[in-house]
């Protein structure tokens, strides 16, 4: 068995995971941001203990992870799954709005990273994961913000994996697409004010996203089972897509950024000695 590491585990994706990790039979340190909430989570088995935590604050975030390497003689999965959602146009998102989000979303999960690393290290064992977005890989107008932090975290991840894995440390990061929590209900901050010349495109994004709420197509216990199989592979995968939405969005995406390749090959190559 396990000793598992995961930010955000008051509700959704986050709460998923512990669950689906403690009921295989794993140690979960969970962290929440509210004190209350820390016996919901050790309710769930004799394996959840709960820790308070603002991951904004890299002080307590190395404080909390040393407190959980010596509560569980050492943490062996790392999962940055705390995170905040943003609707907007680009021209309508403060620069506080976008700084904050970064905060959480990148920053945030490199303090974790930075503060697990050295005991990973020494065992020259362990695993990270990211929980980043399908909207971190693929563009979707209106998320422009809250995917830029996705795909930052993205890079961290796959470059952290190429100076890891010699290691013996191993890094997955997680697309997930659409899923039945209550991310679009609670989680999901907005620019204001608002610009009408928006309405058709950006505007769209916190329309379809709560309008759907409860609708989304992935069930986030599947996704944590999914994740549990990944992270127990011989060869874990680098990247994760997970929803069919996800995969979707990722080949649209990627059949685009080939067409441009192919299209414009003539001025790349144009441009040597």
């Amino acid at each position: 068995m396990s000793n598992w590491f995961i930010t955000g585990v008051s509700t959704g994706l986050g709460r998923a995971i512990a669950s689906a990790a403690l009921e295989a039979g794993h140690t979960v340190v969970g962290t929440v941001r509210n004190p209350d909430a820390v016996a919901a989570f050790e309710a769930l088995g004799e394996g959840a203990i709960g820790m308070v935590l603002d991951v904004t604050d890299a002080e307590a975030v190395k404080a909390v992870v040393d407190a959980a390497e010596a509560r569980t003689g050492g943490l062996d999965v790392i999962v940055n799954n705390a995170g905040l959602g943003y609707t907007g146009a680009i021209e309508e998102t403060p620069i506080a709005d976008a700084k904050a989000l970064f905060e959480v979303n990148v920053w945030g999960a490199l303090a974790v990273i930075q503060a697990a690393l050295p005991y990973l290290r020494a065992r020259k064992a362990g695993h990270i994961v990211n929980v980043g977005s399908i909207s971190g890989l693929a563009c979707w107008n209106g998320t422009g913000i809250y995917g830029a932090t996705k795909f930052a975290l993205d890079c961290i991840g796959r470059t952290l994996a190429q100076e890891v894995n010699p290691l013996g440390i191993r890094v997955t990061n997680v697309a997930p697409g659409g899923m039945r929590t209550e991310f679009a209900a609670s989680r999901l901050l907005g620019a204001e004010p608002t610009i009408a010349d928006y309405a058709e495109t950006a505007h769209v994004a916190r329309t379809v996203l709560t309008g759907h709420h409860g609708e989304e197509p992935s069930d986030p216990a599947k996704i944590a089972q999914a994740i549990l199989t990944a992270v127990a592979a011989d060869e874990p995968p680098l990247v994760l897509l997970l929803g069919t939405d996800a995969l979707g969005y990722a080949e649209r995406e990627f059949a685009m950024l080939q067409g441009q390749v192919d299209g414009w090959k003539h001025l790349t190559t144009g441009v040597g000695a």
